[in-house]
């Protein structure tokens, strides 16, 4: 056999071999071209951010800016309409609406949220050129109009008190989902289950244990997170009601942990393990809001990001540590979490073998 034909047999082999391992296959194609959908989705039909901004009574300087040049306002900011002051307020602090503007004859103030830099930035520059606008319209009097801008929340927050429990929550689920679904496929494959089943202690006490110390050492972790982030060059400053993030830590481990046991207990290989734990932690990082908001997202893509639990734990630190929100507010997404928890551990017992066979 020639050196061509050896290494044309040789090309085919392997390349049969590759298409016929299906984890190979999926993590070398399907993954990426699951990235190219999401961002292709966020940001491939996206020019100017559309704003949303609500008037407390009347603005008459937004009014008229909006009836000269509707055609252009329109299409990069969205205008309600409120006359509950303190509702308007609750919509910025929460995500809901971008800005609230107000005025008092020539005096008109813009309230935005420390939540979003960019989202806020947007809507008070946008506030700046109405405003710029009114004033040189005067034909070459004084500026008539004046603006301020106001945080919703105290002046003292940063970004860091919301980058702090987006990056945590990131860090748990990973930790969580890869921990459980390589730990199970592990034991497993090198035959420890089986040694399990036969030993004196009841398996249930084994995975209790195993799910005990991921609890102690997320906590640990989360420690560790606000120390360094309280630390001078962060500053960091904990809400009132920031301890419910302690329970909402809880949950999410635990919804992480049952993801990983489905995993761990459908999977084969290590290999199959660590592409399917890929193809979940990573979309659930982006699409749970610990990289960068959704607000820009489609419609589509905002509805597919809930069926993320990252979404849930990132959305209740945020209000409890972040925006300073009671600890009600944190309540529907630990129901949610705990749900995914019972949920997950269903199936994971459903799909549960002791053997790699």
């Amino acid at each position: 056999m020639s050196t061509f034909d050896s290494f044309k047999s040789l090309s085919r082999a392997m390349f049969l071999g590759f298409v016929r391992d299906r984890t190979a296959l999926g993590f070398t194609v399907l993954f990426p071209l699951m990235f190219l959908v999401i961002f292709g989705g966020i940001f491939g039909h996206q020019t100017t951010s559309r704003v949303t901004l609500v008037e407390v009574g009347p603005v008459p300087v937004v009014d008229q800016a909006l009836a000269r040049g509707a055609g252009e306002l329109h299409g990069v900011m969205k205008v309600e309409k409120s006359t509950d002051r303190a509702a308007a307020l609750r919509k910025v602090e929460k995500g809901d609406a971008d800005a609230v503007v107000e005025q008092r004859g020539t005096d008109l103030t813009v309230h935005y949220s420390a939540a979003d830099q960019v989202r806020s930035g947007t809507a008070r520059g946008l506030m700046q050129s109405i405003v710029q606008s009114e004033n040189q319209s005067a034909s070459g009097k004084p500026p008539v109009y004046k603006l301020a801008s106001q945080q919703v929340e105290d002046d003292s927050l940063k970004a860091i008190q919301f980058f702090t429990p987006s990056l945590l929550g990131w860090a748990l689920a990973s930790a969580g989902v890869f921990g459980a679904s390589q730990t199970l496929v592990t034991w497993r494959t090198k035959g420890i289950l089986r040694r399990l089943r036969l030993s004196p202690a009841p398996i249930s006490t084994v995975f209790g244990a195993r799910v005990a110390v991921s609890l102690v050492v997320a906590l640990v972790q989360m420690a560790l997170f606000l120390l360094v982030a309280q630390l001078p060059f962060f500053g960091l400053k904990l809400q009132e009601y920031w301890w419910m993030a302690i329970p909402m830590v809880l949950s999410g481990v635990l919804a992480f942990l049952a993801i990983g046991m489905v995993i761990g207990a459908w999977a084969k290989t290590q290999e199959a393990a660590q592409g399917v734990t890929q193809l979940v932690v990573l979309p659930m990082a982006f699409l749970g809001g610990s990289f960068f908001p959704l607000d820009d997202a489609p419609g589509w893509l905002k509805t597919l990001s809930y069926i993320f639990p990252l979404r849930y734990l990132n959305e209740g630190m945020l209000n409890v540590m972040g925006r300073g929100l009671g600890p009600a507010s944190a309540l529907p997404q630990i129901g949610v979490l705990l749900g995914v928890a019972v949920v997950g551990s269903l199936v994971a017992v459903r799909l549960f073998r002791w053997d790699a066979a």
